[in-house]
């Protein structure tokens, strides 16, 4: 059995909004992330995927400590690192590696990739008098040339930049690597080059990655499982061929029936999600995607249903089942 290298246990990250009262407290709660569970295994990818807003990036910058935590509990190898302090931070930097949606915005656009990477294995203590060396197999890796290495952020294209945050990511050897998105800004033809290597890089180095995206189709293909995240809460959740061809939670089949076709002369009927999207700030009691869903019960607007295993490994949180 494949060891567990990270698990959250009902994570929450509620951010105070609103007006603030006589004592100066805020008198709303926006809830981002609200009771998330899940493991991950090592060498696995594990796909997050939901409408934007739902709290997919922020529960991925919650488990690698970028942004802290309002209750729950995070275990990496074992190690509860819900509290850990600055410097246990930084030694699990190393460890937990981000890849971010904008490769723009991540990089430095004054500093070229060469000092960028320099900086990174100093502050790490990484490779001292091979520093050359580590670089140009990092670029390797990733498919660039060696000479990517003096040149500046705006001297690349989209598809470029992804793979020099990437061999950044993975400069420091890291076991853990969280994906936010990291295709969405880049051309199709491209999407598909990035997650061919990242799938590569997965098998050749043993990484584990939790990939987040909205697009289920994107999933699919670099998934071993996926989580479906509504509103902060997961509400489906199993092995990638089972979800695919088992899907169970009504929101988890109108995300699949918007997957568009690539054949023009076959015809989908899309199940278009009625409603409104209920407020983050003021959500209902029951389910949370009881105003949206064809098939809702009374119970449905009466009780929020828990995450129940119905099949084996599969997980689905519906008063349906």
């Amino acid at each position: 059995m494949s060891q567990v290298v990270l698990k959250v246990e009902n994570l929450n990250k509620h951010f105070p909004t609103g007006k603030r009262n006589l004592l100066g407290k805020h008198t709303q709660t926006l809830k981002a992330v609200d009771g998330v569970s899940f493991e991950i295994k090592e060498g696995e990818i594990f796909g997050l995927v939901g409408e934007s807003g739902c709290g997919k990036s922020t529960l991925g910058r919650c488990i690698t400590r970028i942004v802290d935590p309002s209750n729950g509990t995070i275990h990496f190898n074992g190690e509860e690192i819900t509290n850990s302090g600055p410097q246990r931070l930084k030694e699990l930097r190393r460890q937990m590696q981000m890849v971010f949606q904008n490769p723009h915005s991540s990089l430095n656009p004054r500093m070229t990739i060469r000092q960028t990477f320099a900086e990174i294995l100093k502050v790490h203590g990484l490779a001292k008098g091979k520093e050359q060396e580590r670089m140009e197999e990092i670029l390797s890796l990733v498919g660039l040339p060696v000479d990517a290495l003096d040149r500046h952020p705006h001297e690349f294209s989209g598809g470029q930049l992804q793979r020099i945050v990437i061999a950044r990511a993975l400069l420091v050897e890291p076991e853990f690597i969280m994906a936010d998105e990291p295709v969405s800004a880049l051309d199709v033809s491209v999407q598909a080059q990035i997650l061919n290597l990242l799938v590569t890089l997965k098998e050749e180095l043993s990484l584990t990655m939790l990939f987040v995206a909205h697009d289920l189709s994107v999933v699919e293909h670099i998934s071993d499982r996926v989580a479906v995240m509504y509103l902060g809460q997961i509400v489906e959740m199993a092995d990638v061929d089972e979800l695919y061809q088992n899907t169970l939670h009504p929101y988890t089949m109108a995300l699949m029936a918007a997957i568009p076709v690539p054949d023009p002369s076959i015809k989908k009927e899309y199940e278009v999600i009625e409603g409104d999207l209920p407020s983050p700030i003021d959500l209902p009691v029951g389910c949370r995607f009881a105003s949206r869903c064809p098939s809702a019960m009374t119970v449905c607007q009466e009780q929020n249903p828990s995450l129940k295993e119905v099949n084996p490994d599969h997980f689905v949180a519906c008063h349906l089942y």
